[in-house]
């Protein structure tokens, strides 16, 4: 039963060469995402390092995403 699902008639080499290309693009592309998003969070917490205290508390105050960059960080570290 389970050689004829993974042969699938003849057909199973492409399906699942088909469907491991798919899965590795996405794994490739959410990664790269991933790496970027850091990427950017970190040069947003430099800037925000870098702000007088005064403007620091008022983008703090008013952004929910920089609230949730800041969380983020601070559990990382």
């Amino acid at each position: 039963m389970i050689i004829k699902f993974i042969t699938m008639n003849g057909h199973g080499i492409y399906v699942w060469f088909s469907f491991s290309i798919v899965f590795i693009s996405c794994a490739v592309f959410y990664l790269k995402t991933r790496k970027t998003l850091r990427k950017y969070e970190n040069d947003f917490l430099v800037d925000l390092q870098n702000l007088p205290a005064e403007e620091k508390n008022k983008a703090l105050g008013t952004s929910k995403v920089a609230q949730q960059i800041l969380a983020t960080n601070s559990k990382m570290n």
